[in-house]
């Protein structure tokens, strides 16, 4: 060995020997990690008696208890060289707490001190067993960063429980029946509030803390992310902290395609934008790249979202949908950005809501949480925000049967849509009255003269004073109801597991029969209100043809017939509240075309045409100017 190497050796040797006394920890330090020590050792012997011995080598795995041939300091050194400070906390034992109030049961984990489960009180499912949004080990709830050139997911991490109890129960004065989570009336009738925490911590007075608070007759819970002194881990490089939250969404409805199965999805709303959304129909991702206010997790009747007090800066959020899984729907994933400007104390403000789709509940927080009710397409979302639900919730207030409810409200609005149903009963007659004349032009000019035959019959339209398209008006009124209806009582969780008649549950389809089979595009059942509702138009569509002229199309005609039956198909599997609407309004449009037929008289109505076609031809101002024009240019219009 050279010279060289020999003083190499020694300057190596003397440089450790500088580091080690550079970095001996002080007696306060030792003390903690003794302190430490003898908490863990604790744990360790109430481990030994109840799982069995593990040992982890991966950083995703958390040893719950070790064999006596293991030494508990080879399992912290471990732990600590995978996850630096944040080691010791990756042992531990999982323990549960809940937190409730009036309307909801939460249960907390110390592991990820993460919410583990919901259950809404007020609901059952289709089986009769409590409605929980979400439950168990699947669930993911935690923050993602790096410390100390590691990386942490907290979900992994046993957090400490900042309170005595197990089970905290906010108490508060009863509440009335409908409403159930109104901010108006918690201000008149206020309860009490909760506070449970749970704490991460890496050294004294050196934390990640969880703050949930809730009060009473709520849906809000309140969340508080601390940090304080961990801008001396977290590496100060990062502008955000990325918080995952995934859930596998447990099925609450029957199984139906046109039911829970179709509405399930994932909702978000843009900050001061609109609402947006992933498929309903198949698996979706999307990265969210600017700021968002909320993301909802939405079932056909419950949610749980998740909400800023500002923004989130972006988010990425992923569906994947459980086809014909009789236990779930799909897993729902977001992974948001957690603004970090590494500070030595920062907070970040949110809001989970836990609860119904109720439109009126969801709309009083005024952040556009009403449109994961789904009430159809832009053109008639407003027929059913400013129309259907108001008239809706005005009857409920003095009605509890929803069976009477559906038959007002069709009442109700069939009664507003008379005055224009007359007067498309009074064109059609005008138009009979002058079948005659039209049976004149139409063997006056033949199939090859087209258009000399529609001049004709509008001529004689104008000539007896009568309006083709009369008849269209009520139809084109009618039109935005009866498609808002068709996404208001599949959606309406007011009338869920609401029974009339031999329809055990309005929001879902009703059946009179089971089928040894299924029919394609039908079903395996008999829906009575369904086959009623086909029955009850096929006849309103015959009377609807006799009102009519006899010249419109055969074609058209057999489409009118074809109509009833397409619905048939549709709507076996949908809400029999729905199919009940329609086949109330079907009985009411047959009634008022019999009283209205009784009260016209037709012949009086042909010897009225017969005096207009006498009239002198009042010309319009557009006509009028047009043959002005035509006179300056030296111009002569044609003679009619």
């Amino acid at each position: 060995m050279d010279k060289n190497s020999i003083i190499g050796i020694f300057l190596i040797f003397g440089i450790l020997v500088l580091f080690t006394i550079i970095n001996k920890p002080s007696e306060e330090e030792i003390a903690e990690v003794k302190r430490k020590r003898d908490s863990i050792a604790m744990v360790e012997r109430e481990q030994e008696k109840l799982l069995q011995s593990e040992k982890e080598n991966t950083i995703d795995q958390t040893v719950t208890s070790q064999p006596d041939t293991v030494d508990l300091e080879t399992v912290i050194k471990q732990k600590s060289d995978q996850l630096g400070v944040f080691g010791r906390s990756a042992i531990g034992e999982e323990e549960f707490y809940t937190v409730e109030n009036n309307l909801l049961k939460i249960t907390f984990s110390n592991k990820g001190g993460r919410i583990y489960s919901v259950e809404l009180k007020d609901y059952m499912t289709y089986d009769s067993l409590p409605v929980v949004l979400f439950d168990g080990p699947e669930t993911k709830f935690g923050l993602s960063f790096f410390a100390q050139n590691r990386s942490i997911n907290t979900d992994q991490l046993f957090f400490i429980p900042q309170f005595g109890n197990e089970s905290v129960v906010i108490d508060g004065p009863e509440v009335r029946k409908g409403n159930e989570g109104k901010i108006r009336y918690n201000e008149n009738h206020p309860g009490s509030s909760g506070k449970v925490s749970f704490r991460l911590e890496v050294g004294p007075g050196k934390y990640l803390e969880y703050i949930y608070s809730m009060e009473h007759n709520s849906y809000m819970i309140d969340m508080d992310m601390n940090f304080v002194g961990m801008d001396q881990y977290i590496a100060s490089n990062q502008s955000y902290i990325n918080f995952t939250w995934s859930i596998d969404v447990p099925r609450q409805e029957r199984m139906s395609r046109f039911g829970e199965d179709r509405y399930t999805n994932i909702m978000y709303k843009f900050y001061e934008n609109d609402v947006d959304n992933l498929s309903q129909t198949k698996s979706d991702e999307d990265n969210l790249s600017t700021r968002i206010k909320w993301i909802g997790f939405k079932q056909l009747f419950f949610n749980s979202s998740i909400i800023a007090k500002e923004s989130f800066p972006n988010a990425y959020v992923k569906s994947e949908k459980f086809e014909e899984d009789d236990k779930y729907l799909a897993n729902f994933m977001t992974e948001i950005a957690i603004p970090y400007q590494g500070k030595d104390s920062e907070s970040t403000e949110m809001q989970f809501y836990f609860g119904p789709n109720h439109y009126q509940t969801l709309n009083q927080y005024d952040i556009d949480l009403e449109r994961l009710v789904y009430l159809g397409y832009a053109i008639v979302r407003p027929v059913n925000k400013y129309l259907i639900i108001p008239v809706f919730n005005f009857l409920r207030k003095f009605i509890s049967n929803f069976g009477i409810i559906i038959l007002l409200l069709t009442i109700f609005i069939k009664t507003i849509l008379f005055p224009f149903t007359y007067k498309s009963y009074i064109s059609q007659a005008k138009m009979r009255a002058l079948k005659p004349e039209m049976d004149e032009i139409n063997s006056k000019f033949g199939n090859d003269k087209a258009m000399e035959k529609q001049q004709a019959t509008m001529a004689l339209y104008k000539k007896a004073g009568v309006n083709p398209m009369g008849g269209c008006l009520p139809m084109l009124l009618q039109f935005p109801i009866l498609v808002a209806m068709f996404f208001f009582f599949p959606t309406s969780i007011e009338l869920r597991q609401q029974s009339f008649l031999w329809a055990d549950d309005l929001s879902t389809y009703d059946s009179i029969m089971n089928l040894p089979f299924s029919i394609p595009f039908y079903g395996d059942h008999v829906s009575l209100f369904c086959l009623l509702m086909t029955i009850t138009t096929i006849i309103s569509t015959r009377l609807n043809q006799q009102a009519t002229s006899s010249q419109g199309m055969p074609g058209m005609k057999a489409m009118m017939y074809m109509m009833p039956v397409m619905f048939l198909f549709i709507l076996n599997n949908y809400s029999s509240g729905l199919s009940y609407y329609y086949f109330l309004a079907n009985v009411i449009t047959i009634g008022q075309t019999y009283i209205i037929r009784s009260f016209i008289d037709e012949e009086k109505i042909r010897a009225r045409l017969q005096v207009n076609k006498k009239k002198p031809v009042k010309k319009s101002k557009f006509q009028k100017r047009l043959e002005d024009m035509a006179k300056q240019r030296g111009l002569q219009m044609p003679k009619k």
